[in-house]
């Protein structure tokens, strides 16, 4: 990642921040005349300390720990995208996976690779050390509970998105504990946003065929989580688990929309269930992936 583009960014989200670096701005503004390569090569360390003298008063440790959770689950999905477009392992699986298919799937798997590098230079920019992970960590049966999917591009597409919505709510449970650093809550966030997408596409995905084969009902997966478990697959209803709620902020939404009921075809309980992606605590997103980790 271009680092000059760090600072860019931040200034973006962040207006103050060259008042709060004073009176370094002079060094920022003229970081491009770095000439020698030692200079270039000590530019994290140079960034990740005016990073921490600009936020003095927050805690960077708790942040670099939300991060590289974060981060942890980052490599998974990487690692799971370039394992299923790449690998010869999963060469039978990939062989049933349609062109469109294959174009949608290499875009998020370029976007995956993307937030591993992201995290890593934002943990690094913070002082902290970024932790590792090699295909060599995985186990992408769970240990066995999804026994074909190196061979049944339905169990690989099902992972996958079942990953993308845990990476949706995971991300929403960390946000307030990064409300104390503005900066890095909006980068959290944007990846949140990507993450959506990521869910939505695969879960159209998968809708489609359905529609191939003709075997969608008013119950079938839809682009958005649409209950406790929607995914079709028992084994991951952890992911899903709170996805009925219909409390937001203290209101019961649906009551709120009762008279949506009036609508023919329209359920306002299950409207309300639909409207909100509910947040995932650490512990329990910690459970749902560890069967894929060796």
């Amino acid at each position: 990642m271009d680092l000059l583009n760090i600072i860019e960014e931040i200034e973006k989200v962040d207006p103050e921040f060259q008042d709060k670096i004073s009176p370094r701005r002079a060094a920022i503004k003229n970081i491009t005349s770095f000439g020698s390569k030692v200079a270039v090569a000590a530019m994290p360390f140079a960034l990740g300390s005016l990073f921490k003298k600009a936020y003095a008063q927050q805690s960077s440790s708790s942040i670099v720990g939300v991060l590289n959770y974060a981060l942890q689950l980052e490599f998974l999905e990487s690692n799971f995208y370039n394992a299923g477009l790449t690998s010869p392992a999963f060469a039978v699986m990939k062989g049933t996976l349609s062109q469109s298919e294959l174009a949608g799937l290499t875009l998020i798997q370029t976007d995956e690779n993307n937030h591993v590098k992201f995290l890593q230079n934002v943990i690094t920019s913070l002082g902290g050390t970024p932790v590792s992970f090699t295909a060599a960590n995985f186990d992408f049966t769970a240990q066995g509970t999804f026994a074909d999917v190196y061979v049944n591009s339905n169990t690989w597409l099902a992972v996958a998105s079942t990953f993308e919505d845990t990476g949706v709510r995971a991300y929403k449970g960390q946000a307030p504990n990064l409300l104390r650093n503005k900066t890095v809550l909006t980068a959290a966030l944007d990846i949140h946003s990507v993450e959506a997408r990521h869910a939505s596409h695969l879960r159209q995905l998968r809708r489609n065929r359905q529609l191939v084969l003709g075997t969608t009902s008013a119950n079938s997966i839809r682009p958005w989580i649409t209950g406790a478990n929607d995914s079709g697959v028992p084994a991951v209803a952890a992911s899903y688990a709170g996805e009925d709620n219909v409390i937001q902020g203290g209101v019961n939404v649906a009551t709120g929309l009762s008279a949506y009921n009036t609508i023919a075809g329209a359920n306002a309980t299950t409207s309300a269930q639909q409207a909100f992606d509910e947040p995932l605590d650490m512990p329990t997103v910690v459970g749902i992936v560890t069967p894929f980790f060796k």
